[in-house]
Protein backbone atom coordinates (compact mmCIF):
# COMPACT_ATOMS: atom_id res chain seq x y z
CA UNK A 1 0.00 0.00 0.00
CA UNK A 2 3.00 2.41 0.08
CA UNK A 3 3.18 3.53 -3.10
CA UNK A 4 -0.82 3.85 -3.17
CA UNK A 5 -0.65 6.26 -0.26
CA UNK A 6 2.32 8.79 -1.82
CA UNK A 7 -0.61 8.70 -4.92
CA UNK A 8 -3.08 9.93 -3.07
CA UNK A 9 -4.01 13.30 -3.55
CA UNK A 10 -7.00 15.22 -3.26
CA UNK A 11 -8.19 18.75 -4.81
CA UNK A 12 -6.29 21.39 -2.89
CA UNK A 13 -8.51 23.51 -1.01
CA UNK A 14 -8.65 27.69 -0.86
CA UNK A 15 -8.56 29.18 2.47
CA UNK A 16 -12.27 28.58 3.12
CA UNK A 17 -11.69 25.29 2.87
CA UNK A 18 -13.90 25.21 -0.66
CA UNK A 19 -12.38 22.76 -3.14
CA UNK A 20 -10.94 24.34 -6.24
CA UNK A 21 -12.78 22.67 -9.06
CA UNK A 22 -9.72 23.18 -11.43
CA UNK A 23 -7.61 21.42 -9.67
CA UNK A 24 -9.72 18.39 -10.77
CA UNK A 25 -11.95 18.61 -13.84
CA UNK A 26 -10.13 16.77 -16.45
CA UNK A 27 -10.61 13.79 -17.90
CA UNK A 28 -7.61 13.25 -19.60
CA UNK A 29 -5.76 10.93 -16.66
CA UNK A 30 -8.92 8.90 -16.65
CA UNK A 31 -8.63 7.58 -20.21
CA UNK A 32 -4.80 6.80 -19.38
CA UNK A 33 -5.61 4.11 -17.39
CA UNK A 34 -5.70 0.47 -18.38
CA UNK A 35 -9.00 -0.68 -15.89
CA UNK A 36 -12.38 0.17 -16.37
CA UNK A 37 -13.60 2.51 -13.51
CA UNK A 38 -16.49 2.11 -11.46
CA UNK A 39 -19.25 4.42 -10.02
CA UNK A 40 -22.78 3.55 -8.46
CA UNK A 41 -25.28 1.90 -11.02
CA UNK A 42 -28.32 3.66 -12.95
CA UNK A 43 -30.57 3.43 -10.09
CA UNK A 44 -28.94 6.85 -8.62
CA UNK A 45 -29.74 9.38 -10.65
CA UNK A 46 -28.07 12.48 -9.49
CA UNK A 47 -25.36 14.72 -10.42
CA UNK A 48 -21.79 12.36 -11.25
CA UNK A 49 -18.80 13.99 -11.33
CA UNK A 50 -14.65 14.20 -11.72
CA UNK A 51 -12.64 13.85 -8.61
CA UNK A 52 -9.15 12.52 -9.22
CA UNK A 53 -6.80 9.94 -10.46
CA UNK A 54 -3.24 8.82 -8.24
CA UNK A 55 -0.47 7.76 -10.08
CA UNK A 56 2.29 4.89 -9.11
CA UNK A 57 5.24 5.98 -8.94
CA UNK A 58 6.19 4.56 -12.57
CA UNK A 59 3.21 7.29 -13.88
CA UNK A 60 0.75 4.80 -14.53
CA UNK A 61 -2.67 5.77 -13.52
CA UNK A 62 -3.48 3.25 -10.55
CA UNK A 63 -6.82 4.53 -8.86
CA UNK A 64 -8.86 7.42 -9.25
CA UNK A 65 -12.41 8.20 -7.59
CA UNK A 66 -15.96 9.87 -9.10
CA UNK A 67 -18.72 11.98 -7.10
CA UNK A 68 -22.09 11.29 -6.49
CA UNK A 69 -24.80 13.77 -5.51
CA UNK A 70 -24.01 17.21 -3.80
CA UNK A 71 -20.24 18.24 -4.31
CA UNK A 72 -18.49 17.72 -0.59
CA UNK A 73 -17.03 20.88 0.84
CA UNK A 74 -14.84 21.28 4.09
CA UNK A 75 -16.41 25.09 4.47
CA UNK A 76 -19.30 24.04 6.32
CA UNK A 77 -17.86 23.58 9.76
CA UNK A 78 -20.86 24.37 12.48
CA UNK A 79 -21.78 22.13 14.53
CA UNK A 80 -25.24 20.41 13.33
CA UNK A 81 -25.21 21.59 9.82
CA UNK A 82 -25.99 20.14 6.83
CA UNK A 83 -23.07 19.43 4.74
CA UNK A 84 -24.76 17.86 2.14
CA UNK A 85 -25.10 14.03 0.47
CA UNK A 86 -22.50 12.77 -1.48
CA UNK A 87 -20.98 9.24 -2.32
CA UNK A 88 -16.64 9.30 -3.71
CA UNK A 89 -16.69 5.75 -5.35
CA UNK A 90 -12.73 4.51 -5.79
CA UNK A 91 -11.47 2.45 -8.30
CA UNK A 92 -7.95 0.38 -7.53
CA UNK A 93 -6.44 -1.44 -10.33
CA UNK A 94 -5.32 -4.45 -8.83
CA UNK A 95 -1.62 -4.40 -9.13
CA UNK A 96 0.92 -7.38 -8.32
CA UNK A 97 4.34 -6.72 -7.27
CA UNK A 98 6.24 -5.72 -10.13
CA UNK A 99 9.08 -3.98 -11.50
CA UNK A 100 9.13 0.12 -12.47
CA UNK A 101 8.95 1.05 -15.92
CA UNK A 102 12.38 2.21 -15.94
CA UNK A 103 13.69 -0.79 -13.90
CA UNK A 104 15.16 0.37 -11.05
CA UNK A 105 12.63 -0.71 -8.12
CA UNK A 106 9.59 -2.63 -7.16
CA UNK A 107 5.85 -1.62 -6.82
CA UNK A 108 3.91 -2.73 -4.28
CA UNK A 109 0.97 -4.82 -5.25
CA UNK A 110 -2.34 -3.41 -4.73
CA UNK A 111 -5.47 -5.25 -2.54
CA UNK A 112 -8.58 -4.29 -0.65
CA UNK A 113 -7.04 -2.82 1.85
CA UNK A 114 -5.65 -0.36 -0.43
CA UNK A 115 -8.77 0.39 -1.84
CA UNK A 116 -10.25 0.75 1.52
CA UNK A 117 -7.04 3.21 3.01
CA UNK A 118 -7.61 5.52 -0.56
CA UNK A 119 -11.78 5.65 0.55
CA UNK A 120 -11.04 6.15 4.55
CA UNK A 121 -8.29 9.20 3.70
CA UNK A 122 -10.87 10.49 1.01
CA UNK A 123 -13.68 11.00 3.25
CA UNK A 124 -11.17 12.61 5.73
CA UNK A 125 -10.57 15.29 2.86
CA UNK A 126 -13.79 16.43 3.59
CA UNK A 127 -14.98 16.05 6.93
CA UNK A 128 -12.84 18.41 9.79
CA UNK A 129 -14.32 18.78 12.66
CA UNK A 130 -16.29 21.41 13.72
CA UNK A 131 -14.64 24.42 15.35
CA UNK A 132 -11.41 23.13 15.14
CA UNK A 133 -8.43 25.65 15.11
CA UNK A 134 -6.83 25.66 11.88
CA UNK A 135 -3.49 25.70 13.49
CA UNK A 136 -4.57 22.15 14.89
CA UNK A 137 -5.81 20.49 11.40
CA UNK A 138 -2.69 19.32 10.36
CA UNK A 139 -1.95 17.19 13.65
CA UNK A 140 -5.75 15.99 13.79
CA UNK A 141 -5.34 15.10 9.88
CA UNK A 142 -1.89 13.11 10.51
CA UNK A 143 -3.71 10.91 13.05
CA UNK A 144 -6.75 10.18 11.55
CA UNK A 145 -4.82 9.34 8.77
CA UNK A 146 -2.44 6.94 10.50
CA UNK A 147 -5.93 5.43 12.00
CA UNK A 148 -7.59 4.85 8.31
CA UNK A 149 -4.17 3.08 7.34
CA UNK A 150 -4.34 0.73 10.66
CA UNK A 151 -7.66 -0.05 9.71
CA UNK A 152 -7.35 -0.67 6.19
CA UNK A 153 -4.54 -2.94 7.13
CA UNK A 154 -7.10 -5.08 9.68
CA UNK A 155 -10.23 -5.66 7.22
CA UNK A 156 -11.23 -8.93 9.66
CA UNK A 157 -11.08 -6.79 12.22
CA UNK A 158 -14.19 -5.95 15.08
CA UNK A 159 -14.24 -2.28 13.38
CA UNK A 160 -15.40 -3.99 9.86
CA UNK A 161 -18.73 -5.34 9.28
CA UNK A 162 -19.71 -7.19 5.89
CA UNK A 163 -21.92 -5.65 3.67
CA UNK A 164 -23.41 -7.34 0.42
CA UNK A 165 -23.90 -5.04 -2.96
CA UNK A 166 -24.56 -5.49 -6.17
CA UNK A 167 -21.67 -5.11 -8.62
CA UNK A 168 -22.90 -5.03 -12.59
CA UNK A 169 -25.55 -7.07 -10.85
CA UNK A 170 -23.52 -9.58 -9.00
CA UNK A 171 -23.69 -9.67 -5.29
CA UNK A 172 -20.59 -9.26 -4.22
CA UNK A 173 -19.43 -8.63 -0.30
CA UNK A 174 -17.79 -5.67 0.97
CA UNK A 175 -16.15 -4.51 4.42
CA UNK A 176 -17.68 -1.69 5.78
CA UNK A 177 -17.51 0.73 8.77
CA UNK A 178 -18.94 3.67 9.79
CA UNK A 179 -17.20 7.07 11.55
CA UNK A 180 -18.94 10.19 13.18
CA UNK A 181 -17.78 11.58 9.63
CA UNK A 182 -19.52 8.99 7.57
CA UNK A 183 -19.48 5.89 6.04
CA UNK A 184 -16.23 3.61 4.41
CA UNK A 185 -16.85 0.25 2.45
CA UNK A 186 -14.34 -1.52 0.16
CA UNK A 187 -14.33 -4.96 -1.89
CA UNK A 188 -13.13 -6.12 -4.98
CA UNK A 189 -14.60 -7.47 -8.67
CA UNK A 190 -14.54 -9.92 -11.58
CA UNK A 191 -13.50 -7.03 -13.33
CA UNK A 192 -9.89 -7.14 -12.17
CA UNK A 193 -10.05 -4.18 -9.91
CA UNK A 194 -10.57 -3.14 -6.14
CA UNK A 195 -13.19 -0.84 -5.60
CA UNK A 196 -13.53 1.11 -2.42
CA UNK A 197 -16.24 4.15 -1.42
CA UNK A 198 -16.79 6.78 0.98
CA UNK A 199 -19.82 9.00 2.19
CA UNK A 200 -22.01 11.02 4.19
CA UNK A 201 -25.49 11.70 4.09
CA UNK A 202 -26.63 9.00 1.69
CA UNK A 203 -26.70 5.63 3.14
CA UNK A 204 -24.63 2.68 1.61
CA UNK A 205 -27.29 0.14 2.57
CA UNK A 206 -28.97 0.72 -1.11
CA UNK A 207 -26.34 1.08 -3.24
CA UNK A 208 -25.18 -0.54 -6.46
CA UNK A 209 -22.23 -0.20 -8.77
CA UNK A 210 -21.29 -0.35 -12.10
CA UNK A 211 -18.98 -0.03 -14.67
CA UNK A 212 -18.74 3.25 -16.43
CA UNK A 213 -19.35 2.91 -19.85
CA UNK A 214 -17.69 6.29 -21.38
CA UNK A 215 -15.90 8.19 -18.90
CA UNK A 216 -15.51 11.19 -21.73
CA UNK A 217 -19.06 12.07 -20.82
CA UNK A 218 -18.06 13.24 -17.31
CA UNK A 219 -15.94 15.91 -18.70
Amino acid sequence: METTSQAVAQAPAAEDGQQVPSARRTVDGYLEAAFPWYGLDEAFTGPRWLMQVGTAADGAVEHGSIGHGDEPSVRHETAGEDRGRFAAVVTVAANPVRRSADGTGVLEATSVSSAAWLAGVGLLSYTWPGQMDHSLRDDWLEQQTETAWVLADDLDGEDWSTLSLPVDGVPTPFHYRESEFGWVLAGSTRAGVHLGAYGRGMSAYGLGFSEVKDIAAYE
